[in-house]
């Protein structure tokens, strides 16, 4: 009887195992761009060929999110997260067995894609909140999103150290191994508990299907609104993470100052996803989103006039790296406000799927725009405009203001 009026002694667990899932599956997924290179000078295939790839990487990324939340909402996230370390296992050991553009856009491109969305924001963030009290939700995805950050801050160097000592196939087989750590992680989050239904939405509480709760959603013009905010960061984001490392290299420094840039993105982002976490436990989480998107315009315009440095690289990661993926917490939480966590996975996955179709033109527009103009400069620019177009879109989104103090469960 006690376990079930007081959850707060079981849901921590699940949300440490979903952590340390996202931070594997994350870390892996964000040190793509290390790859680029790499696989030119072995392959002799082309930036946009590559970027091709990846960018076809992020919107399977993101399609196959809604698909996996469905199945998780409805049969339990367990099967879901084990064939997703499954399939990225096995997309990256067979790409460098296959290394020309069709074979990196199967392995690349869909099976590592597929996995890592399988074992990501979505699924974990919609396995947790079921078991949670409203209040504690915001934080738990804020908890969750710094273990993908912390997993960028982890991989970005190791891998770049394996590609520079041994080559960019050792790396890919080093990332495969850690992929399979990811399958220990789903026991926890094998099945929904009782005390989960003490929290249920109101779309339980209504009797809602799943088919009945979406056509509730796509009439939500502030739903809509939530899309068309992520669509526009989903560009940016995949244009830094595919083509940071072409910048740095275009300046003429070294790729140790990439790996140490995706690093601090990952390692600030730690912050930021907690900060964003707390902060929309206590402030109105459209204004969050609009001001972090709204600081991307400002640091991208700062970088523009700075000089090309290490220095002005690694100030620049980590302003970005506060706002990097912090956007998700208070995403997730406005899409549970609205809807409830009943049908979370499928929800939010729904918006990642936004994201991933702008992340699928960040990266592959980024190549496009490297070989027709001989740098980013025009994707900078873009990203400025992209940027104050994504904080203004979350200004009329319908929220109530939140407690100072949530309730306790």
């Amino acid at each position: 009887m006690s376990s079930v009026q007081h959850p707060s002694t079981r849901y921590w667990p699940l949300v440490l195992a979903a952590t340390a899932m996202l931070m594997i599956t994350m870390g892996v997924r964000q040190s793509m761009g290390l790859f680029v290179a790499p696989i030119g000078h072995s392959t002799g295939m082309s930036v946009a060929q590559i970027s091709f790839a990846l960018a076809v990487g992020q919107f399977v990324w993101g399609a196959v999110q809604p698909v996996f939340g469905a199945i998780a909402d409805q049969r339990g996230p367990a099967r879901v997260l084990v064939a997703g370390g499954i399939l990225l296992a096995v997309g990256l050991l067979m790409a460098p067995a296959l290394p020309s553009s069709w074979g990196l856009l199967l392995t690349l491109g869909v099976l590592t894609a597929a996995g890592a969305g399988a074992g990501s924001f979505s699924i974990l963030i919609g396995a947790t909140a079921q078991h949670m009290p409203a209040g504690k939700r915001s934080m738990a995805a804020g908890v969750i999103n710094a273990g993908g950050s912390f997993g960028q801050f982890v991989f970005a160097p190791l891998t770049q150290a394996v590609i520079s000592a041994a080559g960019w196939a050792a790396a890919m087989w080093t990332l495969a191994v850690s992929a399979l750590m990811t399958l220990p992680l789903a026991w926890p989050l094998r099945r929904r508990e009782d005390a989960a239904t003490s929290h249920a939405s109101s779309a339980a509480a209504a009797g809602l299907t799943l088919r009945e709760q979406l056509r509730v959603a796509v009439r939500d013009r502030s739903y809509w609104m939530l899309h068309v905010g992520f669509f526009t960061c989903g560009v940016h984001i995949a244009f830094l993470v595919t083509h940071l490392p072409g910048e740095i290299a275009l300046c003429g420094l070294p790729a140790s100052v990439s790996a140490v840039s995706l690093a601090l993105i990952g390692l600030f982002n730690v912050g930021g996803s907690l900060a964003a976490g707390w902060l929309g436990q206590r402030y109105r989480m459209k204004y969050l989103l609009a001001a972090m998107y709204a600081s991307r315009a400002a640091m991208i315009a700062i970088y523009l006039v700075s000089p090309p440095t290490p220095l002005t690289f690694f100030i620049f990661s980590a302003g970005l790296g506060l706002t990097w993926l912090a956007t998700v917490p208070p995403t997730a939480g406005l899409v549970g406000k609205l809807f409830g966590p009943r049908y979370l996975g499928t929800l939010f996955g729904l918006t990642l799927l936004s994201h991933q179709l702008g992340g699928f033109f960040g990266a592959w527009i980024g190549g496009v725009v490297l070989e027709r103009f001989g740098d980013f400069s025009w994707m900078w620019y873009a990203d400025m405009v992209l940027a104050l177009a994504a904080a203004v879109a979350n200004l009329p989104i319908r929220e109530a203001r939140p407690a100072l103090k949530p309730a306790m469960a």
